[in-house]
């Protein structure tokens, strides 16, 4: 991937690189270790500008903490990002990287795997300032660390995580999460697999209740969209059923013939290569192994195990159905593994990756 982008934007019209921020995510978390571990990536910066948002102290120390030579410089607001790049002489900006303080200072005081206000706070601050400042075109596209859905709540903020927040942010109603497999010994599909989700963050006794032929087609013109959007000319997208067995003819539930089937036949519609529902237990499977471009799933954890169990470093979470870019690594905040330095930057890298490839394939869809 890494060779196709930087080839990408080598032969763009316009040669200035993508600008991806970073956000810190929670800081009691794995959130700042992975994005110092990022931002120290050769391959990622040579095909992007890279800026933290977050708190230039927190990520100082965990620079420090993790032995990294890189340094963290606060820039006085996204509008300074070309004035600061423009006096970066050499490869300097490898060691260095410019800093948005997008939060208030006692995030500074928060204390490593412990919930905290102070941190969940922070992390939506930092967000949304990230969200606002694409939304301008000040930059690119975002690339989040994790945050705290409890930590969110102890900060008084009414949002199960980053999906609802830039929903909120960027006024947009019909939108979706997606974790997303690039093909490789893993997935055989030339494009990638991916997997939207239905529904969100919520009770597995509210599912059936939240589901709607309409929400459940808005995910399959969302899917076949994304795919397009990274080169799948005609994706292949599968639905999967609530119930086992696909309801088994209704013994086990109605939702299949109700809701799900007259969701794909309006999508086959208007030309969507759709089919379903089917049993989720054997639709994973026939996914990885390239049967399917894409899969909608009607829950989180439908979807999310299965993804996390063959591809746990490598899946990027994406929303789908927003006017800006923004991609996440799979894993949480692992508090209990913070400020250890174990945590593991693979994932974040690569959904940095991703974010670079989608604000290429945004600018080359206005041009």
């Amino acid at each position: 991937m890494h060779d196709s982008l930087a080839n990408d934007i080598l032969h763009s019209t316009d040669s200035r690189r993508p600008v991806i921020a970073l956000t810190m995510g929670d800081a009691a978390g794995i959130g700042p270790e992975v994005l110092v571990k990022t931002a120290m990536d050769e391959s990622l910066r040579s095909i992007c500008q890279l800026v933290a948002v977050g708190h230039p102290e927190v990520l100082t120390r965990a620079s420090r903490r993790n032995g990294a030579s890189l340094q963290i410089e606060e820039v006085n607001g996204f509008e300074e990002l070309p004035d600061w790049a423009a006096r970066q002489p050499g490869n300097v900006e490898s060691e260095t990287l410019p800093c948005i303080k997008a939060c208030h200072d006692d995030v500074s005081e928060v204390a490593v795997g412990k919930i905290d206000r102070r941190a969940g706070q922070a992390a939506h601050d930092c967000l949304v300032a990230a969200a606002r400042a694409v939304l301008a075109g000040q930059i690119d596209g975002i690339c989040t660390a994790p945050l705290n859905k409890a930590a969110l709540k102890a900060a008084g903020l009414d949002y199960p995580g980053h999906t609802e927040i830039l929903g909120h942010v960027c006024g947009v109603d019909d939108f979706a999460m997606m974790l997303y497999l690039p093909q490789g010994d893993i997935v055989r599909s030339p494009r990638g697999l991916g997997v939207v989700h239905t529904t969100l963050h919520t009770s597995i006794r509210s599912v059936p209740d939240l589901l709607s032929t309409a929400t459940i087609a808005a995910k399959i013109r969302l899917m076949d969209s994304f795919m397009r959007r990274v080169g799948c000319e005609a994706p292949r997208v599968a639905v999967c059923a609530l119930n086992p067995h696909a309801g088994e003819e209704g013994l086990f539930g109605d939702e299949e013939a109700r809701l799900i089937a007259p969701a794909v036949e309006q999508c086959r519609q208007v030309g969507i290569n759709t089919t379903g529902p089917l049993p989720a237990d054997t639709l994973l499977r026939r996914a990885v192994g390239g049967e399917f471009d894409g899969v909608v799933a009607m829950y989180h954890d439908q979807g999310h195990i299965a993804l996390k169990l063959i591809g746990f470093d490598r899946a990027v979470n994406i929303t789908l159905g927003l006017p800006i870019v923004r991609t996440s690594p799979s894993h949480g905040t692992a508090f209990d593994i913070a400020g250890q330095g174990r945590a593991s930057a693979e994932g974040m890298i690569e959904a940095a990756r991703i974010a670079v490839q989608l604000s290429l394939s945004a600018d080359s869809a206005t041009a």
